[in-house]
């Protein structure tokens, strides 16, 4: 008998037990089933109405294609709050290099407009990471002035009118589909449960990534369904694509590497991660910079959408994508976020308004609805982190104890109540 080999399988079952139990909480996987929740209401009214069917193909290609650059944005704005800063320049900085994409590719070309672009973005980035780290300005302030600035800066290209490239190749690759074989994507799918399955399988005495086996193995259901029953759905645009692949290598990238999880200690604790001999200031500005590159990306495709800018290209944008971020439970004081539940996120603000244009809902009730799901989906994280807990449960302890000693002050002050055969000796 090997009591503590038994022993240790127990505790190693019951560890797995847990892991799995916290994967699948509402605080790790709430935004999914809140978007799974979303779908299947739109579903069902859909149906009540006698409209089409919501989760066709074309709806949810439509969904994903106009979700696909606020998604991007969406990723690399998580990399920067996930290290502790903010950047409220983003949409400004794909304006710009979306306009400058435009004005150049006619006289010089489609090379020298795209690296131009991708200059002017790094730039941006570039003046928030100096400005904020070396100089020692509140991020916020910061942002909120080249937020500004860039924007006047594509009104002075622009002049107050709108430019057309007659170059039409930003809008070729923009709207250009990519379909793989059917074969390949049934293929791909039963690799990934392949591999969740022999990863959660191998070896009990193993530290097995809970978590990431139940996304790959969720991933690989989904491109089985996909593929036997939806296989039109793989015919999606060159954006979509990109986001779903900037995605998982950066899912990949700061869940694997050293450097995402400096990224994440650097976030949490600055003044810790330094004295462990982490360059904080080279990764917070190195953030910022990748931000605006995939910024000024995003602007190039989006002009290239329909290859045409105006003044007013992407106003408001940025906080579309901090709600998205928000909303994949990404931490606004860093240190905390997971850039595939910020793209889920930017799937629900989506969803939220395609489903109101298919059931007919006026404008008005989509900010009131979409403004009160952001509040709600962050009182959940807030009320179910550790922090939270401990909050909710001293109010609670507070309130017991402050109706514990009123009720026992009532029976102090009450009269003392004799029985009747007293009162009749």
């Amino acid at each position: 008998m090997n009591y503590g080999t038994k022993t240790g399988e127990s505790r190693t079952r019951q560890l797995s037990t847990a892991a799995l139990r916290r994967a699948l909480s509402p605080r790790s996987a709430g935004v999914v089933y809140a978007l799974g929740a979303l779908v299947a209401a739109l579903t069902i009214t859909s149906s009540v109405q006698g409209r089409p069917a919501y989760l066709s193909a074309v709806n949810i290609s439509n969904i994903l294609d106009q979700s696909a650059l606020i998604g991007i944005l969406a990723i690399f704005m998580t990399v920067v709050l996930i290290s502790g800063n903010f950047d409220l320049s983003i949409a400004s900085t794909a304006a710009l290099s979306g306009t400058i994409a435009l004005d150049l590719v006619d006289q010089h070309g489609v090379a020298v407009a795209l690296v131009a672009a991708l200059l002017a973005g790094i730039a941006v980035g570039l003046v928030n990471a100096v400005l904020v780290q070396k100089v020692g300005v509140n991020a916020f302030i910061v942002t909120l002035g080249t937020l500004t600035a860039v924007r006047g800066v594509v009104q002075v290209i622009l002049d107050g009118q709108s430019i057309t490239a007659t170059d039409t190749s930003f809008h070729t690759f923009e709207t250009a589909r990519l379909a793989p074989d059917r074969s390949v994507a049934l293929a791909v799918g039963v690799v990934l449960v392949a591999v969740a399955a022999a990863v959660g399988a191998y070896g009990r005495n193993k530290n097995r990534p809970v978590g990431t086996v139940v996304a790959v193995a969720v991933a690989g259901f989904a491109v089985l369904a996909v593929s036997l029953f939806q296989p039109d759905l793989l015919n999606q645009t060159v954006p979509v694509w990109i986001m779903l692949a900037l995605t998982v290598v950066t899912s990949a990238v700061l869940r694997y590497t050293v450097v995402g999880r400096n990224l994440y200690a650097v976030g949490g604790n600055a003044e810790a991660a330094r004295l462990s001999g982490i360059n904080v200031d080279r990764y917070k500005m190195s953030a910022f910079v990748l931000n605006g590159a995939m910024a000024a990306l995003v602007g190039v495709l989006f002009a290239g959408k329909f290859n045409s800018v105006d003044p007013t290209v992407l106003t408001g944008g940025e906080l579309t994508v901090i709600a998205a971020a928000v909303l994949g439970g990404t931490s606004l004081f860093g240190g905390s976020g997971f850039v595939a539940k910020s793209v889920v996120g930017t799937l629900i603000l989506f969803t939220l308004s395609n489903g109101f244009n298919v059931l007919n809902i006026g404008s008005n009730y989509q900010n009131v609805v979409q403004g009160g799901v952001l509040i709600a989906a962050s009182a959940l994280y807030t009320a179910t982190s550790s922090r939270g807990q401990s909050f909710l449960r001293s109010r609670w302890s507070a309130w017991r104890g402050s109706s514990s000693q009123a009720a026992s002050t009532q029976e102090e002050a009450a009269p003392i109540a004799l029985p009747e055969t007293s009162l009749v000796e």
